[in-house]
């Protein structure tokens, strides 16, 4: 630190690339294992490597920056981890993409020239978001820089997979999946998004064999009847009942098949009577597996029908569908076509409607899992913020699947199983056999599957740190502090890594897990490439610099609350950051003859006590704001304080002290504190706005090499001071009332006027009378007469604040007539305005169609609006 000016004007692209590369030069952001000290560990959400950062990264990585360097500048021994994500569908899906313009597939150039490509791929782009990271402001040790497929990761991988094989929570079977025709791959069950479509419900006869009779049946997919091997009523359904154990033709293909009862079936839904495809429903699997029915699979993995669908073979599912229905009618046998919305899947990485389809998957048994990691949140050992995700983590813990883990994908880790040609062993060996461990064979061939990415994200806690290995770092940093996450991957993610944390590390992965908001754009819809509203967080500090970007996501991220991102809001914590510069830069440039004192009780007047105590006030609740992850709050309290208390009231109040030359002491007196106004408000808003406050911080006179590493700001609860900033508070509301008298009037706030102070009550006349020269001087106040029962002037404009009636006399300052005349037509304008702002509120239409950010504005004029009304009728009236 040493004293400087500040330029005139901010420039944060100068100052943010500078500070950066200093800090990193420097080696701030290295975590040291420090025997004695409590570590703070965050582990990064590893962001995905398919393209660049979007906005919903720049909200959670600024809020894991925030807390981050709180407990740096504490002297905690803190490691931030970060790493990327190898993400393998969504990779493979990009990988394609490329291929795909120079006319090839992925079958074209072979599995190994594949993934050669993609680790190409990966290393160009990988370092992109790392980038951003850094732009960003991310105060991660990029020492430690992970990857899910790096070699250390992968040793975890192969360990994780083996041992839960070993101990029976991974096994292989042919089950019912969700099967994406455009990756070419299973999905796990929370992969799939379903959506409400319009369909049609068709209602389908089938002949009763040797008979004139049929039981209709419907189903909203009628392609899938080439596959039934039933038709299934409930047992106790009395339509039915005679029909049971009899044979029913299947439309179209003539094969015979029985009419069962089971007791799944609805008798209320349809007819009463369900087509049963054991291969393409997984109900229907279940069915199936009760009665020992055939499993046909109509279905080729691209979603086409294959021979099993006869004279529709090769057709595409939605193709088939529609010539099924026509044959059908031309037959007799469709009864009739209702329109019904009904809920699809669709995968989660590609938007394609997916398909239920039989095929062998690899699974973990989850029930074993869940029962601890339920457990831990029972006992509160892990907390989520806000409470109410709790709820959602408990409805999908208690009613948890097994987990389909294996990919049919190229791009990932590769599962660690080996199939013997000859005996048909399995296999399954953290390192490749060289020959079959019953046989002896060396005829083994590897699955050709990959692991769920998620597989290996659940162990991003440890694997980070180490494991398997018993690392240093991994008994000092783990379990970490928290986890900052969005509601999205809950089940994805945070539960998975809950589960494997207890289950590998016999300890709980984190301590905290806040879910933050999901940034939306200004219409309040979310943010997605297919939608083309996905907003850069490049662009945004191009344009408006990190830190107000940092400070808009912060000030918005209110718990529970989605936040709608528009430039308006940027903008105006950009001024927020000039506000920041300019205060401070009329700091240092009146420090002529500054230093360093000890300021006596006795040399403080009343606005030095109320910024002290305000100012430790404020710190005391920043502190807390943060400790419970209510970023808004403690954004909101820092904006607040500098903005309002410190520049708008006490830089101004300093000036006179500031400016005159007879009292040095007293001039001094004023910079130190306003010095360690500064000072003690840029450390606190560091963690916040990492960038400007260093440049300001730098500037200020006294040691230290970096903001980073100086002491967050501690609260002096002794300054705090109730009575003092309830004096101020009468001061400030006087000195306001004026002010404003004057605007509404259109009187100059230069202008000097007199005013009359009347309250009956002596405490607050002595208080004003003791600080009127605040209220001169704010208020260009020339001539201030305070008293008891004073007569309200001739011709005064009148307002009462806390108790105390404020005349301001108008003679010679306004024409009154044309005053009145001015102010009758402005209330008029006004009240039209609210009132055309009040039908628009009260309109249904607006209120549920705009986005909510556009209510919440329009209530806010509205508001603006009515204040404006109840000024210009008090003046009004006063006239």
């Amino acid at each position: 630190m040493g004293r400087e000016v500040l330029p005139k004007v901010y420039n944060p692209h100068e100052v943010e690339a500078k500070w950066y590369k200093f800090w990193e030069k420097k080696g701030y952001f290295r975590a040291e294992i420090e025997p004695g000290k409590k570590p703070y560990t965050i582990v990064i959400p590893p962001p995905n490597v398919t393209g660049s950062l979007h906005m919903g990264h720049a909200l959670n990585n600024t809020l894991q920056d925030i807390v981050i360097r709180k407990h740096r500048m504490q002297g905690d021994a803190t490691l931030w981890l970060p790493g990327t994500d190898h993400a393998g569908i969504a990779t493979q899906n990009v990988v394609e993409r490329q291929l795909a313009q120079q006319g090839l597939t992925r079958q074209d150039v072979g599995r190994d020239e594949f993934i050669k490509r993609t680790w190409e791929w990966k290393e160009q782009y990988g370092s992109r978001i790392i980038n951003q990271l850094k732009r960003l402001g991310a105060s991660c040790d990029w020492s430690r820089e992970r990857f899910t497929m790096d070699e250390g990761y992968s040793k975890a991988v192969r360990r994780d997979f083996v041992q839960l094989y070993h101990e029976g929570l991974i096994y292989r079977d042919k089950y019912i999946v969700n099967w994406c025709p455009r990756c070419f791959t299973a999905l796990a069950d929370i992969e799939v998004e379903y959506k409400e479509q319009e369909g049609n419900l068709y209602y389908v006869k089938y002949m009763v064999k040797d008979s004139q009779d049929y039981i209709t049946v419907a189903t909203t997919r009628p392609e899938t009847i080439l596959g039934d091997t039933a038709v299934a009523v409930h047992p106790e359904d009395a339509r039915y009942k005679d029909y049971v154990g009899e044979t029913v033709i299947l439309p179209i293909l003539g094969r015979e098949i029985p009419v069962i009862a089971d007791d799944y079936v609805n008798p209320a839904f349809g007819t009463g009577a369900l087509k049963v495809t054991p291969a393409h429903d997984p109900h229907d699997f279940e069915i199936g597996e009760r009665h020992k029915l055939e499993r046909i699979s109509v279905f080729t993995p691209e979603g086409k029908m294959n021979e099993n669908a006869g004279p529709y073979k090769g057709m595409d599912r939605y193709e088939c569908r529609e010539a099924i229905v026509k044959d059908l009618a031309e037959q007799g046998l469709l009864v009739k076509i209702e329109p019904m919305t009904h809920s699809v899947g669709h995968c989660y990485r590609c938007d394609t409607t997916t398909e239920p389809y039989l095929s062998t998957q690899w699974f973990m048994r989850m029930k074993p899992l869940a029962e601890p990691a339920i457990k831990v949140v029972e006992d509160g050992l892990i907390s989520f913020v806000p409470e109410q995700w709790t709820k959602t983590y408990f409805d999908w813990m208690y009613n948890i699947r097994d987990w389909c883990i294996s990919r049919q994908i190229w791009w990932g880790h590769r599962i660690p199983a080996w199939y013997c040609k000859d005996c048909n062993e399995v296999i399954v060996a953290e390192e490749e056999p060289t020959s079959c461990t019953k046989c002896e064979s060396t005829n083994l061939e590897q699955d050709s599957d990959v692991l769920d990415t998620w597989f290996s994200s659940a162990l991003w806690p440890f694997a980070t740190l180490g494991w398997p290995d018993d690392t240093a770092e991994l008994r000092y940093f783990y379990p970490t502090s928290l986890l900052v996450t969005s509601h999205d991957i809950i089940f994805f993610w945070v539960a998975r890594m809950i589960m494997m944390g207890l289950h590998f590390m016999g300890k709980k992965p984190f301590s905290d897990v806040y879910i933050h908001a999901l940034v939306r754009d200004e219409f309040g819809r979310k943010m997605s490439k297919s939608r083309g509203n996905v907003i850069d967080p490049l662009d945004v500090i191009e344009e408006f610099g990190t830190d107000a970007l940092r400070f808009t996501l912060s000030s918005m991220a209110t718990p529970g609350r989605d936040i709608f991102l528009s430039k308006e809001r940027i903008e105006g914590y950009r001024n927020f950051a000039n506000k920041l510069w300019n205060a401070s830069r009329f700091v240092l440039m009146n420090l002529e003859g500054y230093k360093k004192i000890e300021v006596a009780d006795s040399d403080l007047a009343l606005a030095d006590r109320w910024i002290l105590s305000r100012m430790n006030r404020v710190t005391v609740q920043v502190d807390e704001a943060i400790k419970e992850y209510n970023f808004a709050e403690a954004s909101r309290l820092i904006y607040d304080f500098f903005w309002s208390d410190f520049a708008d009231w006490y830089i101004e109040l300093s000036k006179p002290r500031l400016y005159q030359k007879e009292d040095e002491h007293m001039r001094l007196v004023t910079q130190n504190l306003l010095v360690d106004v500064v000072d003690h408000t840029m450390r606190l808003l560091h963690p916040f706005m990492p960038f400007i406050t260093e440049e300001i911080w730098q500037k200020l006179p006294g040691p230290g090499e970096s903001i980073v590493i100086a002491p967050w700001p501690a609260a002096n609860i002794s300054i705090i001071n109730d009575v003092v900033e309830s004096e101020m508070a009468l001061i400030q509301s006087v000195t306001s009332s004026i002010r404003s008298i004057k605007s509404v009037l259109g009187i100059a706030l230069t202008k000097p006027v007199k005013a009359l102070l009347s309250t009956p009550d002596e405490g607050k006349k002595e208080i004003l009378e003791r600080d009127s020269s605040y209220i001169k001087q704010l208020a260009w106040v020339e001539e201030l007469i305070i008293g008891t029962g004073i007569i309200k002037p001739k011709h005064a404009a009148v307002d009462v604040e806390q108790g105390v009636e404020i005349f301001v006399p108008l003679e010679g300052l306004v024409n009154i007539e044309e005053e009145k005349n001015r102010l009758a037509k402005e209330l008029s304008k006004t009240e039209a305005d609210a009132e055309k702002s009040r039908r628009k509120l009260e309109n249904p239409q607006f209120v549920e169609k705009a986005a909510p950010h556009v209510v919440e504005k329009e209530k806010a004029k509205l508001a603006e609006l009515d204040e404006k009304i109840s000024k210009l009728e008090k003046q009004l009236e006063s006239l």
